[in-house]
């Protein structure tokens, strides 16, 4: 099997929850010898900082990753922290901007010993600033950065995103400065560090939304299924259940009357331009309505499939996997665990031709990989059995 991409580039992942992780898969994945930094159970009095460590969740979450314990508190630990620095590429930490600089683990210190490191940052709410103390967390950003106040039915109060969006994304965005910084790094031989927050990953997936505001003055609020401007686009009745229709823009509105033999809309005047389908949504929504209703789902499927016009169902999870659209891309990964037996992950969204993607570890169990990656520091057995009974490791 050829090597993958990022096979020479070794990674010190210092995070909990999810953010931090996720930067870290991204990075797993193509190839990156990422090593968890975790607490020994002494100083988390016995409790797993993961959670439920062979749960889907992070079995989905740490896969392609080894796992060192090391209590950064301690001297001899911090110590071995900075050797382990010295050879890294990449660091990459969720903690409290005030966190690190106590432990002194944070870009200035580990520039000293490594200038070649590309020290990657995630934190709630910023690296300075009046909230820059405060934890995050995906649902309160979700709130905080306006998200939740244009979710959901009309009049329905505030709804939470279904998944962890915005520690999903800034994981993403995170993992893809350290990739530019990397690049530079080829250039100028000097690492840099790269941080992100939760809120301003939030605030950059409100897109259009925010646009609309800093441009227009328009305040959006919650349009259900209605997209907020392409009209129309939603979900609709059908015979037996319903159907997703995307038929926004003045040239797939005409394809799609013509499609489902509505030449009627195309003639009326209310309904002529984009404003006017805008405008008079509910109506239009109720027209549409009238005709999807008489036909099953799948004769729309069908029918607006071959006529070009976007459609589609509202499925369950299951059914998202059954599909075989989905099948056909590959969106699985099958992997082996001693601890966990056979699991299957989502696989990475990118394809890079020639590579192929595939479960290269099984997520670690706490301090699985401790003695393996401490004897490439060149520590003798004697010196890890010392380090372990203090509590170091």
């Amino acid at each position: 099997m050829p090597m993958l991409p990022l096979a020479h580039i070794k990674v010190l992942e210092i995070t909990v929850a999810r953010a931090g992780p996720t930067a870290g898969r991204h990075l797993a994945d193509w190839g990156a010898d990422v090593v968890r930094i975790e607490p020994p159970l002494s100083v988390t009095e016995g409790e797993d900082m993961t959670g439920d460590r062979f749960g889907p969740d992070r079995i989905n979450l740490h896969r392609n990753k080894r796992s060192i314990t090391l209590n950064l508190k301690e001297p001899e630990g911090h110590a071995i922290f900075l050797d382990l620095a010295r050879t890294a590429d990449v660091v990459i930490e969720n903690m409290r901007p005030d966190v690190k600089h106590r432990l002194r683990i944070d870009d200035e210190t580990l520039r000293a010993v490594n200038p070649r490191i590309v020290y990657g940052s995630i934190s709630g709410f910023g690296q300075t600033g009046p909230y820059s103390r405060r934890a995050g967390v995906d649902q309160v950003v979700q709130g905080l950065g306006g998200l939740m106040s244009i979710t959901g039915l009309p009049g329905q109060g505030p709804v939470r995103v279904g998944v962890p969006m915005v520690d999903l994304t800034a994981g993403g965005f995170l993992a893809q400065a350290i990739l530019i910084a990397l690049l530079e790094r080829e250039r100028t031989g000097v690492g840099r560090w790269v941080h992100t927050s939760l809120i301003e990953s939030m605030i950059f997936m409100l897109d259009l939304q925010a646009a609309r505001w800093l441009m227009a003055g328009e305040v959006a609020g919650q349009a259900g299924n209605n997209h907020p401007t392409a009209i129309p686009t939603g979900l609709y009745p059908t015979a037996d259940g319903e159907i997703l229709i995307g038929a926004g823009g003045d040239r797939m509105w005409d394809r799609f009357c013509k499609v489902i033999g509505a030449p009627h809309l195309l003639e009326d005047a209310r309904y002529a331009s984009a404003n006017g389908r805008l405008s008079h949504r509910d109506a239009l929504n109720d027209d549409i309505a009238a005709i999807t209703r008489t036909r099953t789902s799948q004769y729309w499927f069908d029918l607006m499939s071959e006529g070009g016009v976007p459609c589609g169902p509202v499925n369950t999870i299951d059914k998202v996997f059954a599909d075989p659209q989905v099948s056909e891309l590959g969106m699985t990964l099958k992997g082996h665990s001693p601890m966990a037996g056979d699991f299957t992950v989502v696989a990475q969204p990118n394809n890079i031709e020639g590579v192929n993607k595939h479960i290269r570890l099984p997520p670690p169990a706490l301090g699985e990989h401790t003695d393996e990656i401490l004897k490439t520091l060149s520590l003798s057995d004697e010196t890890i059995a010392r380090l372990r009974a203090r509590n170091v490791i």
